[in-house]
């Protein structure tokens, strides 16, 4: 009974970790038809989505059945609890990656994005599907380390996202009222799916260690001098 009920913990954690990969395909293949205004491509990823949904409704059930049968405490309530909280990331990321080839659904057979940013969404879009990766990884290894690092590769996206509005706000921006909202959507798209990665790896670092990944970096001091220097 007892293996049976583990069993299914680690199937929930391996649905987890295809709905991540499920997402960070979607948010590669979004970008692709963004940038090359490829319809067919856009409504694949938009018809894909269904596909995160359902794995998520199937997550919830799962995790519910096993809170009602098995009152898990401690660790294994925390594994049940956490991973519903992830699920949820994972699911509102594959909402945004849909956004996106939503928004080149809209502007087909134009393209939505100026030739001056392609460079700047292009490696938005790649480091989402990165981002995403090593969330993944973080779920399958239960690496806290790895998982702490994401925040700081956050920082990279941040910095992109400001670099669209320093496009925006340039008084040389030629591309009129309508691009520029498309560009500002695209950029937050971008920037929340980023969040949301950082969000499971946070999660995984509260399920190894019943403590906050802020908390843990706050008390992780930095090494400022040797001994008796």
């Amino acid at each position: 009974m007892r293996d049976a009920y583990h069993e299914e913990l680690d199937s929930i954690g391996e649905g987890l970790v295809e709905m991540a990969r499920l997402v960070g395909s979607a948010i590669g293949r979004a970008t692709t038809a963004i940038l090359d205004s490829d319809l067919k491509l856009a409504e694949s990823v938009i018809a894909a989505d269904q596909k995160v949904d359902d794995l998520q409704h199937e997550l919830e059930a799962r995790a519910i059945a096993l809170l009602a049968r098995q009152q898990p405490v401690a660790t294994d309530l925390r594994i049940v609890v956490t991973s519903l909280r992830m699920s949820a990331d994972l699911e509102r990321s594959g909402d945004l990656a849909q956004h996106v080839a939503k928004l080149a659904r809209l502007r087909f057979p134009e393209r939505a994005v100026p030739q001056d940013l392609h460079a700047t969404i292009l490696e938005m879009g790649q480091l989402a599907q990165r981002l995403m990766a090593k969330a993944a990884e973080v779920v399958v290894t239960k690496d806290v380390d790895l998982a702490l690092q994401l925040e700081q590769d956050d920082d990279e996206m941040d910095l992109l996202h400001r670099t669209l509005f320093q496009h925006l706000l340039d008084d040389r921006w030629k591309h009129g009222i309508e691009t520029a909202v498309d560009v500002t959507l695209l950029g937050r798209y971008y920037e929340r799916f980023a969040d949301h990665a950082v969000a499971v790896a946070k999660r995984v670092v509260f399920l190894v260690t019943g403590e906050h990944a802020d908390e843990l970096q706050q008390d992780i001091q930095p090494v400022t001098g040797v001994e008796g220097a």
